[in-house]
């Protein structure tokens, strides 16, 4: 795959509807239409099929003020590409249209990096990122975007690449113009109350913003979150760049959708300011 390229969407017609105008109502119908906006250095958001998690996507970005950068990680699910995926340039395509990424700031993060690297193996059929754009795209249709996908839990390198992002942010004076979005899965494929008893555990930590806390709890209780290092590197991030808490707007499981409680996915939408 080009790095310079047009990244058509893998999993529109399945995860979310392929024609804009049923996308677009569909959004519009899990949002709260008052929402108050609020101004966050990043938030969490689940990435499953949208009649299960896209409420509670919907429900935390309606919530927030979109920046003109959207910095998007996410788990690398397919094992495709490097260790930490970043594709430096190129647009992302959604029903809802086209998302540029910005190839300045990839650029800026790439050199600042001993642990980036440029590639768009990783994305090319990655679902976790693209389910978050026609979200933020249905509040905000002029941001960009950085795609960066990770596939290792190593906390130490974890934590050194949110240290490398977050100078970036800094020394470039980037904070209000640059948010973080962490995409992640909560407990899969348990019942219903020992999945929300894990993830409350969970989330417990990351409202903390504590991610070692996170790291031991998930390691003790067997939390299948799959975006562990997403959030880690989101966590390290806020609280660089001065975050003094998260706050859960909404958790559901996809047993609330289904009705079928004896094996669920639970998700949670969290912003961090």
């Amino acid at each position: 795959m080009s790095l310079n390229s047009l990244r058509k969407p893998v999993v529109a017609g399945q995860f979310y509807p392929s024609d804009a105008q049923e996308l677009s109502a569909m959004i519009s119908s899990f949002a709260q239409k008052a929402a108050q906006k609020k101004d966050v250095l990043g938030c969490i958001l689940p990435h499953a099929g949208y009649i299960y998690s896209g409420k509670v996507a919907a429900c935390t970005i309606s919530r927030v003020r979109i920046k003109d950068t959207v910095v998007l990680l996410g788990p690398n699910h397919t094992g495709l590409g490097v260790t930490f995926s970043i594709m430096p340039e190129g647009v992302w395509q959604t029903p809802l249209g086209n998302v540029e990424i910005n190839a300045q700031l990839a650029s800026l993060f790439l050199s600042k990096s001993n642990y980036l690297e440029a590639d768009g193996l990783a994305h090319l059929s990655e679902h976790s990122l693209e389910v978050e754009l026609p979200i933020i795209q249905h509040y905000r249709k002029d941001f960009k975007i950085v795609p960066i996908a990770v596939k290792t839990d190593d906390l130490t390198k974890l934590k050194a690449v949110a240290q490398e992002l977050a100078k970036v942010v800094i020394e470039n004076n980037l904070g209000n113009s640059v948010m973080f979005v962490a995409s992640s899965d909560l407990t899969h494929y348990e019942p219903q109350e020992i999945a929300k008893t894990k993830d409350m555990l969970a989330i417990e930590a990351i409202l903390e913003l504590n991610e070692q806390k996170l790291e031991e709890r998930i390691k003790k209780k067997g939390v299948s979150m799959c975006g562990f290092a997403p959030i880690a590197i989101l966590i390290k991030i806020a609280k660089l760049l001065g975050a003094k808490k998260g706050e859960l707007i909404e958790y559901q499981t996809s047993g609330d959708v289904s009705g079928d409680k004896s094996s669920v996915v639970g998700y949670a939408g969290i912003t961090i300011y």
